[in-house]
């Protein structure tokens, strides 16, 4: 029974929920079922109870009887319950359902038959997503399941690259809206917009203004594809439950000057809007946020451009739990992937020269957290770890005599050494170990360089991380067929298998999916409040584990994604063990076993019975 409910006055309210006209409006059930568990006696129940703090993930405990009560029909259009086919004679019988369905019965497994064949006749990936959207829309359970069980397949269809053309085409493809949109009209009023939102047990947010999206560049509101698909990979993945997710667009403007003429184009229709009023609406945005669902919900910020993505970094984050996903998910991954790799080429993370092509945030995330694990295992300064890694960005290698004309954030890597204006003389001047993509800009590791990296080295280490596939540093047929065989390979995006001299090569992703799902989880529920960099450190070290003497004998660096929710399990288990020994962590006690704590919290996809 919830806390703090007496048993008769909840009777009284849910028999006047039964009582409504069956005609009545959902919305009208959910507000009289609200205020029926939220006040009683006078008193406000707080919404964890309803919900259950001691489990991250759980679900619900109102079943759809009361709105199928209300209207058969209306059941049919809420996704969170929808069953479509599935239902059984004697749910139709109960839920008013009957003559609203054709009259066979399919199970869940059936349908998802159905719904791959359906998928995989289309033959245009943007045909896939907005099939897969559809399905979102209208069977919440059937769409996580589907994406659970088939999740190499559908994951580029869900995710990048897929998403990439996806946000490109919003305003075309756009149907029916999904997540919060906030723009600069909403200004002083955010607070209030907030409250629209239906959901009132928010566990995750994932935002974006849109101006970087992948390699893509601005795309404005059209961005929203981004946080919708995040937050999908955070339940079928990490197990966070749907409605504890919210995307949301911040909408300031555009200066993509092809979406300002777009008579589709769905978002505000002016310049971005930069310094004071910028950072005032954000402002507004964090503390309305955290006002409204609390000091645990997580902010992940997603796709900022660099100069706002490492200010907002910096500025919440003694204040907020927020987490950016291109400086700090992007680094987590590729460390893990690195030490990984460490059992195939040999040697310690220090032992290793790295040089990187593009010193945004994702170069420069990744080369901080290489720096942060190399300081912690050699009890060397952070300042002695930076020198074992170099950055080339668009002026070419960021060297010393640079140092005054360079952002912020690349100054800690500007070591002594002359000018050195592209890629391959930096190679042949640095004689690195591991060559690093985070530029945006395709074709980039060229023959030439690739044959470079393998003249000096025996099994090269080459992560071409660049989304989506076009924007790829190199494929992995390049990267394999170059250094004759021997490189060790992996992208940020999808690649088939290569056969090179009659040997299959198995190109691994360093997809960030690996990692913030099982971190969110694990954030969640250990109910941390604050994000510490040792946090990602252990999230690597966790993925980097379930790495398999079998993946390494196909050269993969990651394990496949087919068992993502145990591997998830994991990462958040050691996150969460490392938020409670930091005194992070508020949710108290501690579970005994972390690891089946995880998976106990994690949403299912499967449906339920109803009454």
């Amino acid at each position: 029974m919830l806390r703090g409910v007496n048993p008769s006055t909840f009777r009284k309210r849910a028999v006047g929920v039964l009582k409504l006209h069956r005609g009545g409006r959902n919305s009208r059930i959910r507000a009289e079922m609200e205020r029926a568990f939220n006040h009683v006696n006078g008193e406000s129940v707080n919404s964890v109870d309803v919900y259950g703090e001691d489990k991250a993930s759980e679900e619900q405990t109102l079943t759809p009887w009361s709105a199928s009560i209300a209207s058969g029909y209306t059941l049919l259009r809420d996704p969170r319950y929808n069953k479509g086919l599935a239902f059984t004679e004697k749910e139709r019988d109960a839920h008013y359902l009957t003559g609203l369905l054709p009259p066979a019965g399919f199970t869940q497994d059936l349908q998802e038959k159905r719904m791959m064949a359906i998928l995989r006749d289309y033959k245009v990936p943007l045909q896939r997503y907005m099939a897969m959207m559809d399905l979102q829309e209208r069977n919440e359970k059937l769409f996580y399941k589907l994406l659970i069980d088939n999740v190499e397949e559908m994951l580029p269809v869900v995710y990048t690259p897929t998403v990439g053309e996806a946000c490109q085409k919003y305003g075309s493809i756009f149907r029916r809206p999904q997540g919060l949109y906030i723009s600069l009209k909403e200004k002083g009023r955010i607070l209030e917009v907030l409250k629209n939102w239906p959901e009132k047990s928010i566990q995750v947010i994932v935002v974006t203004d849109g101006e970087r999206i992948l390699g893509l560049g601005d795309l404005g509101c059209q961005g929203m594809g981004i946080p919708v698909g995040k937050l999908s990979l955070y339940t079928a993945l990490g197990g966070v439950r749907p409605s504890a997710c919210l995307p949301i667009t911040i909408d300031v403007g555009t200066n993509n000057k092809k979406l300002l003429e777009d008579e589709f184009y769905i978002g505000l229709k002016h310049k971005r809007a930069t310094g004071q009023e910028y950072a005032e609406l954000l402002e507004e945005f964090m503390v309305a946020v955290k006002q409204v669902y609390g000091e645990k919900v997580l902010i992940q910020f997603e796709d900022f451009a660099n100069h706002n993505a490492f200010e907002l970094l910096a500025k919440y984050r003694t204040s907020h739990l927020v987490f950016n996903d291109d400086i700090q998910g992007t680094a987590s991954v590729v460390l893990s992937g690195l030490l990984a790799a460490l059992k195939l080429v040999g040697g310690n993370l220090a032992d290793h020269t790295f040089l990187f092509l593009g010193a945004g945030e994702a170069g420069t995330g990744i080369a901080e957290l290489i720096a942060l694990q190399m300081s912690k295992k050699t009890n060397a300064t952070i300042e002695e770890a930076r020198k074992k890694i170099w950055l080339v960005d668009s002026k070419g290698l960021i060297v010393s005599s640079r140092k005054e004309s360079l952002q912020h954030f690349k100054k800690p890597w500007a070591h002594e050494h002359e000018p050195v204006k592209d890629l391959l003389d930096a190679v042949k001047a640095i004689k690195p170990t591991v060559l690093i993509g985070t530029s945006g800009v395709g074709k980039t590791f060229t023959k030439e360089v690739v044959q470079a990296m393998a003249s000096f080295n025996e099994k090269p280490l080459i992560l071409a991380l660049s989304n989506p596939t076009s924007q790829a540093e190199c494929t992995a047929e390049e990267a394999y067929t170059w250094s004759e065989g021997r490189a060790i390979y992996a992208s940020g995006s999808p690649f088939d298998p290569v056969e090179f001299n009659g040997k299959l090569f198995m190109p691994g992703q360093a997809n960030n999916a690996y990692i913030f799902p099982g971190f969110g989880l694990g954030l969640i529920m250990s109910g941390t409040i604050r994000i510490h960099d040792d946090l990602l450190l252990a999230a690597s070290e966790a993925l980097a584990a379930q790495v398999s003497e079998e993946n390494f004998a196909k050269g993969l660096i990651y394990p496949p994604f087919t068992n993502i929710r145990k591997i998830s399990a994991h990462i958040a288990a050691e996150v969460a063990a490392k938020a409670y020994e930091l005194g992070l962590a508020s949710r108290l006690p501690r579970p005994k076993d972390l690891v089946k704590y995880a998976e106990s919290c994690m949403y299912s996809p499967v449906y339920g019975s109803y009454r």
